[in-house]
């Protein structure tokens, strides 16, 4: 089976392993990328993994070193909050694209823009996406909220 990459999202600002702040793609090295994205497409074809999904690597170095040492933490086998910003990224709606998946369809019938090497899109901008935190040390309660607005703004 086949299987294909749609780049990173870098989740380093967590509270209480609770992302806060995701970044997509991450501010890495191009080298850094292809090793880490070619890593986890291989993984998930040995797994003959089929459906949308997110590997989570945890980087031990700096992302501008394109030798920094990584390591696999996780597969998580859903569509995650976060996905939005990779759509934002890459074009790619991934709910439709895992139903497309779960009625039968193949990877070459899901109609992926295609990208570079296992790329299933090409990277067109960047993303953020902030979530508002009630932890410990910050506000007790949201006592005003006024949503963006404009050109690019997805709420």
């Amino acid at each position: 089976g086949g299987a294909v990459h749609l780049f990173e999202r870098d989740c380093s600002v967590q509270i209480r392993n609770q992302k806060v702040v995701e970044v997509a793609p991450a501010r890495m090295h191009p080298g850094l990328r292809a090793r880490m994205t070619d890593c986890a497409v291989r993984l998930v074809q040995n797994c003959q993994y089929r459906g949308v999904g997110t590997v989570e690597f945890m980087v031990a170095d700096e992302l501008t070193n394109p030798d920094a040492r990584f390591v696999f933490m996780e597969v998580n086998p859903r569509v995650q909050v976060e996905h939005t910003v990779t759509e934002e990224v890459t074009g790619v709606d991934i709910v439709k694209t895992q139903l497309k998946i779960a009625a039968g369809l193949r990877l070459a019938e899901l109609g992926l823009p295609g990208g570079e090497g296992s790329a299933g899109s090409t990277l067109r901008g960047f993303a953020i996406q902030c979530r508002v935190s009630l932890a410990p040390g910050g506000g007790a309660e949201v006592t005003r909220y006024r949503e963006p607005c404009g050109e690019g703004v997805r709420v």
